[in-house]
């Protein structure tokens, strides 16, 4: 039976709920983790399973990207770089373009998704409910990753400064999402003390893209999105510089996560991890996407350190995460 996970938000929670055959809980250490996985090493993310016969060793590697923009752009955009993953794998490798976070979560908690960068939002649900292991970022020649959530708005809006959304609509991504979602949620009400539903009306375009496009056409009067999209959005000319404001830049973020689910078996996750770290992005087409907003190489990462700052901005929204 196939097992679907429901994303189900409130002002204080968010719990993935998976139907369909539970797996049986574990006599093993799990943390945070779904009752599916352990964590013997305390490293917050799922062990491969010592026995063989619980790993994986697909045919076909399905991998899918964060849905943040047209998932055509990516399928072209990551196409150089799974031709390569095949050739280090040895395995068929077909792009998945999921249409939500939740959607993408689900894939990989039923078996579905192998390979995945999932964006800084969801990497803990992730994480805890799916079996993901996340090893790598992509990051600037000299090293340098991340992007900053911004809350941008229409020349002309009214809008100024943060205060002026008082008694306006705010446009969101998704709940999984913390630019766009629970970073500005936690900062607009530590800084402003400005809640959702009271100061503000929230409402949810669904993807990055959406908002920016949402706040150019002036559908929305301000919206909380990832600058790193605004950049390629620009650079591809969807929208252009001046038909957008910035009133808002918070610190910076670790962008997408990529990693594998934890029951690939142990050969093959490092063939994979080869891949990314070997890979030449010179005249490719992940070049030629991701240079647009300063990404040129694939870093090394490890959940545990590069996701603290986004755990706790979980727990400064009070959110939190129950598979089942």
């Amino acid at each position: 039976m196939m097992t679907k996970v429901k994303l189900l938000m409130t002002a204080a929670t968010a719990s993935f709920l998976a139907f369909g055959n539970a797996a049986f809980a574990q006599d093993c250490p799990h943390g945070d983790l779904d009752a599916r996985y352990c964590d013997t090493d305390g490293d917050l993310v799922a062990d491969v399973p010592s026995d063989p016969s619980q790993q994986l060793d697909p045919d076909t590697l399905i991998f899918a990207y964060t849905p943040v923009e047209d998932p055509a752009v990516y399928k072209t955009a990551w196409a150089d770089f799974l031709t390569y993953l095949e050739e280090k794998t040895g395995k068929k490798v077909v792009f998945f373009p999921v249409q939500s976070n939740a959607a993408q979560i689900e894939a990989m908690r039923s078996g579905r998704l192998h390979i995945s960068g999932f964006n800084t939002g969801s990497n803990p649900l992730a994480v805890n409910c799916a079996g993901f292991r996340p090893f790598t970022i992509m990051a600037s020649k000299d090293g340098g990753f991340g992007y900053e959530m911004e809350i941008i708005t229409y020349p002309g809006s009214g809008i100024e400064k943060m205060e002026d959304i008082k008694g306006k609509e705010l446009a969101f991504s998704s709940p999984t999402s913390n630019s766009g979602f629970k970073a500005p949620s936690a900062i607009l009400k530590s800084d402003y003390d400005m809640v959702a539903d009271r100061d503000f009306k929230a409402v949810f375009s669904g993807k990055h893209d959406n908002t920016i496009l949402g706040v150019a056409n002036h559908d929305y009067p301000a919206g909380a999105i990832a600058n790193s999209v605004l950049e390629r959005m620009e650079q591809r000319g969807v929208v252009k510089p001046d038909q957008v404001v910035s009133i808002y830049k918070s610190q910076t973020f670790p962008t997408t996560g990529f990693g594998v689910v934890y029951n690939l078996k142990p050969e093959l996750q490092d063939q994979i991890k080869d891949a990314f770290f070997s890979f030449d992005w010179e005249g490719t087409s992940l070049q030629e996407e991701f240079e647009k907003s300063g990404e040129e190489q694939f870093i090394p990462m490890n959940y545990k350190d590069f996701w603290e700052v986004i755990r706790k901005i979980d727990a400064a929204n009070g959110v939190k995460y129950t598979c089942q």
